[in-house]
């Protein structure tokens, strides 16, 4: 990633007081630009191998049907002049409908859902678009300050040629009242770079009476990136 070439305000301070947790782990030196011991272009190779069966329907990874609202997301994903990034990995991960991850870590007094992972995988197509089937996620509480609770979210992150090419993002969804209280979501300084991480919804890729649709969009660089490492 060419960090010059993302416009100011996109991408969040890695020190952000309000996000408690970035004053202990944030650097305070400034970055150093370190050469690669070796050829950084043949590290990945996205193949179709790397997908499971049910990779790109997180709702069909258990015995059953999870509980909550079914959605499908779907986007692309582009580079700065709008070109289609081809056959990149796409990775996502969730908690479920009543907020809770599956990780050993969470201890939220929320129910797991056993029929609900919350993580998948897909690559995008010769139109740089990619799409998943879900379950809109919960809030939750995260114990940053009193009374916080994260807006509904999932996490992306993408892949270039290797491995030390990750890009990590959140996509919200539209109206969460919480946005205005959500540390993370305010380290974006740029409100219209904030306004880029939020889903739109889609009647068009709305199925029936199954599922809603949501669609998300991600531009890689330039003035219209969005925002990454939160």
């Amino acid at each position: 990633m060419n960090f010059e070439a993302i416009a100011p305000g996109i991408y969040p301070e890695l020190v952000y007081p309000p996000y408690k947790s970035t004053v202990k782990r944030g650097p305070t030196q400034p970055l150093l630009r370190l050469d690669a011991p070796r050829p950084v272009t043949d590290n990945i190779v996205a193949t179709r191998s790397l997908l499971l069966p049910h990779d790109m329907d997180l709702t069909a990874q258990g015995e059953g049907e999870p509980l909550g609202e079914k959605i499908v997301v779907t986007g692309r994903v582009v580079d700065e002049d709008g070109k289609p990034v081809r056959n990149s990995l796409l990775e996502v991960w969730q908690c479920n409908a009543a907020g809770r991850y599956r990780h050993k870590k969470d201890q939220h007094n929320a129910p797991l859902d056993p029929n609900f992972n919350g993580w998948g995988k897909m690559l995008t197509d010769d139109d740089g678009r990619y799409r998943f089937v879900t379950i809109k996620p919960g809030p939750y509480p995260w114990g940053n300050h009193d009374k916080a609770w994260r807006p509904a979210h999932i996490h992306f992150s993408l892949f270039g040629n290797v491995y030390a090419q990750r890009l990590v993002t959140q996509m919200y969804f539209p109206s969460d009242p919480l946005f205005a209280y959500d540390p993370i979501f305010q380290s974006i300084p740029d409100e219209a770079a904030r306004q880029r991480l939020i889903s739109r919804f889609s009647l068009e890729e709305t199925v029936g009476d199954q599922m809603l649709g949501y669609e998300f969009d991600i531009v890689l660089r330039g003035r219209d990136a969005t925002p990454m490492g939160i």
